[in-house]
Parts: structure tokens; sequence; C-alpha cells
């Protein structure tokens, strides 16, 4: 059986510049980058502003588990499988973070013959954009240590610090540090720390900016610190959004490959769902709108997270509404919510699927909430029985939601045409109707209130309770009018609580929110409930210990 890699790197990939002119894309709107990746620039935007849009389809799944659930390999084999029906679709996809590629997640880029290519350079350093970010951050950083050197005319206070560094690695040993050491001329001794690339307000801003100078504006109203006397100080008051902006020009041009069956990805950003807001760019989002007559996007881990999000932040910055929602669920990762070790997920065991379908109960019902049609996908593995089909088929009629089997790992766009038809048959039937999506708060809510509609309807808990420490954090971030932002949730993406080693659909919990944080620039308010950590650490055994690359430059044991 071949290895991820391997299956990528025979694949029959066209010049990107094809797969441009096959989605109308004039030369001067693209930016190439070697022969099979590409930059669209505004120019592109521009032109395409008048155009209609198309569907927008929201992949997302279960609660993640060790079996794995597929949702990014649904995802590419569904643009496959649209493909097959005749049916023009393009992907919005999010940029892989190396942290994970060479910890234990993997990357983001598919499975199996469900791929977008081209595979390493996607994986590892691909645009560079990840590169840009990390250095727009630190740059930031970098302006704020030394105004403080330099004779602190703001009055910063370096114990209310709020930016961090970043790293795109995973490296725990730089989660809490002390910087400015060794002397006056090395800088104010403080506290510091280093949180992961993709979980940076600078990598939510690119994903949230419509455009160049709304970056740059977004930018320059990221909060930093607080002065001696209490005052906010933000980056514009550092002048240091100009500078940022010129590192991330060509960073906020959005970039086009493609699947192993050619079908047209635009990959964009790249935050975590766990600690992010989990979305690929508004502006891939939309150019692909535009592009195709159906956008497949796609949101980090379960829909109580990337989804609930997508929906509630960035459909309500973007004037987005999805048409419908994919979610995604393997017989495997229900039998692990049932309590089954994965050694022994293989096995057949309909007691213990019947046990943990109660987590794919809650999330299609919780995907409903948002007045959007929803169709469940199964990614069949082969040794699925049909038994435990027959609890899947009959878990979906008792919801009456429609699902289809999707094999699109084994068999590419072909594994994925029942889904492709029942997604697109949904959709028509709604066809020509008014949108009923609406976000499941309002605008007006107050931060706790917001909170805890989210973790009472889409967690299932029974209450919220806040640390001293956050809140201290909700009066500061209130007296700058944080109540008026959307509320971004940072938890553990394996259970439906704050709590991991909850499976399945608890309840009776409280969820914990320790901590708050402004994200003025992104436009949301980050609480961070349980242990949940913003710099992941490697594990025992990283995949960076299999990778390798021989004399020929042929990478190996990437996946």
């Amino acid at each position: 059986m071949l290895t991820d890699i391997e299956i990528a790197q025979q694949a029959n990939m066209r010049p990107i510049a094809e797969i441009a002119t096959q989605l109308g894309v004039k030369e001067d709107e693209l930016e190439l980058y070697g022969r099979y990746k590409a930059k669209l620039n505004q120019k592109l935007f521009d032109r395409m502003k008048k155009e209609s849009d198309g569907k927008l389809i929201l992949v997302t799944a279960i609660n993640p588990t060790p079996a794995g659930e597929g949702k990014t390999t649904t995802t590419a084999g569904l643009g496959e499988a649209m493909a097959k029906i005749g049916k023009k679709a393009v992907l919005a996809l999010r940029e892989p973070s190396l942290g994970p590629v060479f910890g234990v997640k993997g990357g983001a880029a598919g499975g199996g013959y469900a791929q977008v290519v081209p595979m390493e350079d996607i994986n590892l350093h691909f645009t560079g954009d990840m590169h840009a970010i990390t250095a727009a951050n630190n740059l930031l950083c970098a302006m704020l240590d030394n105004h403080m050197q330099q004779g602190n005319a703001l009055g910063i206070d370096q114990r209310r610090i709020l930016i961090r560094r970043c790293l795109d690695m995973n490296d725990r040993a730089l989660r809490n540090i002390v910087v400015g050491l060794g002397g006056k001329i090395n800088g104010v001794p403080r506290e510091d720390g280093f949180v992961i690339t993709v979980a940076t307000e600078v990598m939510a801003i690119l994903c949230l900016a419509e455009d160049l100078q709304d970056l740059k504006k977004r930018l320059g109203n990221i909060l930093v610190a607080y002065t001696y006397s209490g005052e906010p100080v933000f980056a514009r008051d550092l002048q240091a959004e100009g500078a940022m902006t010129a590192l991330l020009k060509d960073a906020i041009m959005p970039n086009l490959v493609q699947t192993l069956e050619n079908t047209p990805v635009i990959m964009h950003g790249g935050p975590f769902a766990n600690i992010a807001h989990g979305c690929n760019s508004v502006r891939a989002t939309k150019l692909a709108l535009k592009l195709g007559d159906y956008c497949i996007t796609e949101a980090g881990f379960g829909s109580d997270l990337g989804a609930e999000k997508f929906l509630d932040i960035k459909c309500r910055l973007a004037g987005l509404k999805p048409d419908c929602i994919v979610v995604v669920a393997t017989v495997r990762a229900l039998k692990y919510n049932g309590g089954i070790p994965k050694a022994e997920l293989v096995q057949e065991n309909v007691e213990a699927l019947k046990k943990g379908i109660v987590n794919l109960k809650a999330h299609v019902e919780n995907m409903r909430a948002y007045g959007v049609p929803v169709v469940v996908a199964i990614n069949r593995f082969h040794t699925d029985t049909e038994a435990e089909l027959q609890v899947i088929d009959s878990c979906c009629r008792e919801l009456n939601v429609p699902y289809a089997l999707s094999e699109v790992f084994a068999k590419g766009g072909e594994g994925g045409k029942e889904l492709a038809k029942t997604i697109v048959e949904v959709i028509d039937q709604n066809a020509g109707k008014e949108s009923k999506f609406s976000p499941i708060y309002g605008d007006d809510a107050t931060i706790e209130e917001k909170i805890e509609t989210i973790a009472k309807r889409i967690y299932g808990a029974e209450s919220v309770q806040y640390t001293a420490a956050a809140k201290k954090a909700l009066k500061d971030i209130r007296s700058l009018g944080g109540d008026s932002l959307p509320v971004c949730i940072a938890k553990t993406q394996y259970s439906l609580s704050d709590n991991a080693s909850l499976l399945g659909r608890p309840t009776g919990f409280s969820i914990t929110i320790r901590d708050l944080r402004l994200s003025n620039g992104a436009g949301f308010v980050v609480a961070y409930a349980g242990d949940i950590m913003t710099m992941p650490g490697l594990p025992k055994s990283p995949a960076a210990l299999r990778i390798d690359v021989d004399e020929k430059g042929v990478i190996s044991g990437l996946f």
C-alpha cells in the first residue's frame, strides 16, 4: 500500500497556469511561484467583484480522535467528486502549520487519493506565508521592546504586555521565558513567551482582512500592552503597522494549487481551531465563490470549534451564508467515543458504536441550530461491517438527516460521487428560498452571554465559571468596547467539554474560563477554557524522526 507522499509524488499535476486558465484567471492576475504554485493578485479581485456567487459548502466533523476522521481528505475528495458529476467546484482550504507536520497531527493536504498537491511544498514552506506572518508578529514585538529600551515615551508597563513572540514550530521550552538579560544594552528584562504562529492575532487578521488597506488598519488596532497609568497601547502607537503590512503584502494574496485530479484549490491562511478561529481567509473563500459554482471549504477540528467559529465569527464579519454543512464521521471514531481503545477499533463492536454515536448526533443537532441544511459524510474504512453501517443508517434516519458513504481516500473523486450528488440535491431543494442562516448569538449580547450561549447550546455545559484573572480581563475588555465583538473560545478539540477525557456527549459539566484577551485588530474576544495551550510541544516520538531526504532531493516519511 502506498503512503500519502508516495501517491502525491506519482501525481500527474498540470502546470498551475493551466489550472488558472480553466478558472478564467488572466495571466496578469497570476503570480507564479514555480510550475505548480501561484498567488492570485488584487487585479483578479477587482475584476471579479461584480460576478455572482456560487453555493457555499462547509465541511466539518465530529470531535477528533486518534482513529482519524478525514475531514480535509473528505473535502479534497468532494471537490474531485463534484468534477466527476459535472459540477464546477473550487476548494478553499487552510495552509498547514510546520509544528504539527514535524510533531504528531500531520499536515493539512488530505490523504490517499484525495490530496492537494504539491503535497511536500504545501506541508513545508509553501509560498512563505507562515514565515511572513511570523516575521510581522516578531517585528511588532521587537519594536515594542525597543521602544521601552529607548526611553519608553509611552510609559509602557512591562508587567502588562499582551503581545508574545511566535514560531511556526512546536516548542514547549519557549512557552514562558525571560528576555532582556545581560546588561543595559540588551533590553529591558521582563517575562515573555512564544505562541505558535497559527495562534497569533496577526494570522487571524490576515484571514479576516478584506484587502491590503483593511489589513494595515487591523494591524494598527492590535492591543499590545497597557501603560503604567492603565491606558491601552496599540500597534499604531508604536507606528508598526506600515512595516508589518510591507512584510505581508504578498502573504495576503491567496495561493492557487490543485488536487490529485486537478481540481482547483485556493489555499490561504492557517489558524488552529482549538486556539484560534480555525478558518481559511475571507479573501480565499470569497474568491472561490466567484470562480466556481460551488465553494467547498472546511473549518478545523470538530464542529464545536471550527464550524462554530466559522458560523459565528467569519460569516458574521464577512457577510457569508453557507448553503450546506457536511459533518464528517467514521465508524472507528464513533466506537472510540463509545469507550473502545484505539487498538481494538478494527473489530466489529455494534454496542460501542451505539454508545459513541451520540457524539455525531450532538454535532448534527448543533449545526442545524444555525438554520443550514446538514449532510452526514461517513468516511468509510474497509474494516467497517454491514452491521455497523446499519447503526449509522438508523441514526441518520432517526435524525432525518441525509447521509452518504465516502471512499475518497481509496478511490479519489469516484469514491465521493454519492456524497457530491447528495449535497447538490440538498442545495437544489433549497434553491430560490431565502437563507435561514443565523449566528446563535446577537451582536448586542454581552461577552458573558455569548460565552454562555456557546457553552450551553453547542458544548452542552450546565454552567460557565470564571477565574479571578478572567474576571479582571473581562473588566478591561469591556472598558475598550469588547462587548460588541464575537467570541472565540480556545479549548480542547477532543471533547465537547473543556476536559479532553470526556468523550461521547458529556453532560452535567461546567466550562471554566481561565483568561480572556481582546484581539482588537482581528475583531473578536478570545476566551481560554480549561488548560489549553497556545504553544504545543512535540510528542515522545515526533514525526520529524521519520522524515528524510535523499541525494536527489526526494523527501520521504512525510505521511
